[in-house]
């Protein structure tokens, strides 16, 4: 045998024993599904010091062949998240299993404050956690058995720590996976002024604390107790959102105007310079999805994913698949075809049920075009009309329908006024970001004014598509201070801020959150305008609950895709 064919057998033979980087190459969106290289993991616990001397937890899960972590250098990805219940005996939550299977080390970590890592939370990924992040990413890629190349994944929460990882610019962090975060916190935790989320903020009693894992060598919970103790003195979250009632307000509670020390947006340039490739996860039911097209719109290069989900879910799809195919791209150098991929796949709902998946290199769609529908009289028309809507603003709404859970939105408000148009003789693609131009007045100096876009079936159910919020108070319109898809903004400093006289008409446009859906032939298109939601948290009430009006010359734009 010549020596090339040699090496060539020998090459051959080498590929089917580690697996074959080409083996797995150039696959389509969804569908990379590269055979394990490992059957087994070893997972250990730690407590790593941070520069103050605070310990915080991290799990570690390794390959392993015959019970022993292999001793190859493999590139790490990491989870900053709020325990390391990922150490715990038994298999590893989803997803862990098939990334150390696919060869690399998973660190779970538990942010200080939170789990059985010591400290207090100060904020939510104020500077104090991005500085840890830094120094936990600069510490696994400097292990032995780590071959120095780190990516990171996260969700929501954990979302948000990936990307304030990225601000604070660690040099090894190669590629990062974040969901259902916000590019600017105001806007996305305090959406048009007004907090109404189900969720502030993890806020726990000792006793809810010990029931984490602690970190091996504590079996006795000595030091997961410690460690709860000191979690006690962490910031209320709700408490610290509702003492920030503008972008610019100074809060006591952290000793910052803490709205910029954790927003993006206003580190712009270091996210920037930092240069991590990024892949942003989002859903047409979660209320963050617009956050992450805004942080594309800034981040060149960025690839987005948006599916038919609530926060932070992926029913119906492989979404693993597409990040591992992102990683083995970045981490590994595998030619996984995601380079010559189109950068933005999203679904097109069809009803509330079916739909089909789409690409593009451009957003907003150049095909959308922006169809304005104006509010007359419970009627959508073509033109402004003559006729104004009255209503009475309810308090404690309920949600009809059962809560789909945080961030998202499920029901059709109680207590407002429609506006319907149809039967539609065709199925009507809406795909892009909605604008309302109301005009209204008030019988009270304030309003907290929400705007829903809704698909009303022939049987009469009704199906929120999308939805919009916006402080009347706030309603002063600013040039965006970083790209922003073309959609209005409010600078919300305190200065902004102006009452409603009440029975003077005011005009308050603001975006609702981003769509993709077709309303089916048959099917009517229906806008919705309350004073309250059942979502709403420290919500403002008069008494006498005020009165509404909404003028016929107030419209909401849709961008229709002809």
């Amino acid at each position: 045998m010549r020596l090339s064919a040699q090496l060539a057998w020998l090459a051959a033979a080498a590929l089917l024993i580690l697996g074959s980087p080409a083996a797995a190459a150039a696959a389509a969106f969804g569908e990379y599904h590269p055979a394990p290289r490992y059957d087994e993991e070893v997972v250990t616990s730690l407590y790593l010091p941070m520069r103050d001397g605070t310990r915080i937890a991290v799990s570690l899960h390794r390959p392993s062949k015959d019970g022993r972590p292999v001793e190859a250098r493999l590139p790490v990805i990491w989870h900053n998240t709020l325990a390391i219940d990922a150490a715990r005996t038994g298999p590893p939550p989803p997803g862990l299993a098939s990334l150390t299977r696919q060869g690399y080390v998973v660190a779970v970590v538990a942010r200080r404050g939170n789990g059985a890592s010591f400290g207090t939370r100060r904020g939510y990924e104020d500077f104090t956690e991005g500085f840890d992040a830094y120094e936990v990413t600069e510490w696994l890629a400097a292990q032995p058995w780590s071959d120095g190349k780190v990516g990171m994944f996260g969700c929501s929460n954990t979302g948000e720590a990936v990307m304030h990882a990225i601000a604070a610019r660690p040099p090894s962090l190669a590629a990062a996976w974040a969901g259902c975060f916000a590019w600017d916190r105001f806007d996305g935790h305090t959406r048009g002024g007004i907090i109404a989320q189900f969720g502030a903020g993890p806020s726990r009693t000792v006793e809810q604390d010990l029931q984490t894992n602690p970190v091996q060598g504590d079996e006795s919970k000595t030091l997961l107790r410690q460690a709860a103790e000191e979690h006690l003195a962490s910031t209320n979250l709700l408490e610290l959102m509702k003492g920030m009632p503008y972008r610019d307000s100074y809060s006591t509670l952290v000793m910052s105007r803490f709205w910029y020390e954790v927003s993006l947006g206003a580190v712009a340039d270091q996210v920037k310079r930092a240069k991590v490739p990024l892949y942003v996860q989002g859903g047409w039911l979660d209320d963050f999805r617009t956050q992450g097209l805004v942080t594309m719109a800034n981040l060149p290069g960025t690839r987005v994913v948006i599916g038919p989900w609530r926060h932070c879910r992926n029913e119906g799809f492989d979404l693993q698949s597409e990040q591992l195919r992102f990683f083995d791209h970045h981490l590994k150098g595998i030619d996984t075809g995601i380079a010559t991929d189109a950068p933005i796949h999203y679904f097109t709902m069809h009803g509330a049920k079916d739909g089909a998946w789409k690409s593009t290199v451009t957003w907003p769609l150049p095909a959308a075009r922006a169809t304005q529908v104006f509010l007359d009289g419970g009627k959508l028309t073509d033109r402004a009309g003559r006729k104004a809507t009255t209503f009475t603003v309810t308090y404690d709404a309920p949600c009809p329908a059962e809560p789909v859970g945080a961030f998202s939105v499920s029901c059709h408000p109680v207590g407002g006024v429609s506006f319907t148009k149809g039967p539609l003789k065709a199925d009507t693609e809406v795909t892009g970001h909605p604008i309302a131009d109301l005009w209204i007045t008030s019988s009270a100096p304030d309003a907290n004014l929400f705007v829903f876009v809704e698909d009303v079936a022939p049987d009469g159910t009704i199906t929120v598509v999308t939805d919009g919020r916006q402080k009347a108070s706030l309603r002063k319109l600013n040039p965006a201070p970083w790209p922003l898809l073309g959609l209005p903004w409010h600078r919300s400093w305190k200065e902004d801020a102006a009452d409603l006289t009440p029975g003077e008409p005011a005009q308050i446009t603001f975006d609702l959150l981003a769509a993709s859906y077709v309303f089916k032939a048959g099917h009517r298109i229906q806008i919705t305008v309350a004073g309250a939601d059942y979502r709403e948290r420290a919500q403002p009430r008069f008494t006498p609950a005020p009165t509404l009006t909404v003028l016929a010359k107030s419209s909401v734009s849709l961008p229709v895709v002809r």
